[in-house]
């Protein structure tokens, strides 16, 4: 079950009710929703409860479901405003700024070539996507874990795609500059 599945689940729920498709879904979006929620919202409490509130909305409006035409970018939304509104009740300024939210990425093998990876390189390179900035981390999360395009995340982020474009490429040049450093100074104690 993967993200290409979204449109059959989404038709399923829609046209049969199918609890099943509803639920494989919500498996399928519930975590990287919620990484995102906390990007704004800090608590992973109340970033479950936006998310489980999206969801909700979801199985409510199912009736109306084929009306939206992208789901996944359309759950992302809602959950960014669900999280814009609880900040915003809880009396504090929204984020204004991409650059005050703080980003938090989880490590795995999604690739065989990260598979082939030592453990020590992989951790370098961790430690090179935790110290970018927070939003060319936020940046480099979406497209590269939570696999979104790069007209979604204009969209999400309201920027511009040369921006995205231009964050990546700097995130890329510091990992591979941190992943070059150690394996210089590796070589160098050879």
């Amino acid at each position: 079950m993967g993200h290409q599945d979204i449109p059959e689940l989404q038709r399923r729920i829609a046209i049969y009710e199918d609890e099943i498709a509803y639920r494989d879904l919500f498996f399928l979006l519930y975590a990287p929703l919620k990484r995102f929620a906390q990007t704004f919202l800090k608590s992973p409490e109340i970033s479950e409860e936006v998310v489980a509130d999206v969801f909700v909305e979801i199985w409510t409006r199912r009736a109306r479901l084929l009306e939206i035409e992208d789901l996944k970018m359309y759950l992302y939304i809602s959950v960014r405003n669900g999280a814009l509104r609880r900040m915003q009740q809880a009396r504090r300024q929204p984020v204004l700024s991409l650059d005050e939210i703080s980003v938090e990425l989880i490590s795995g093998d999604s690739t065989p070539e990260e598979a082939l990876l030592t453990s020590e390189l992989r951790l370098r390179i961790e430690q090179a996507v935790n110290e970018l900035p927070p939003r060319c981390k936020l940046i480099y999360k979406l497209a590269k874990e939570d696999r979104l395009k790069y007209r979604e995340i204009s969209r999400l982020l309201h920027i511009q795609i040369k921006t995205i474009d231009h964050q990546l490429a700097t995130a890329v040049k510091k990992i591979a500059h941190a992943v070059q450093f150690r394996l210089k100074k590796k070589t160098d104690q050879i």
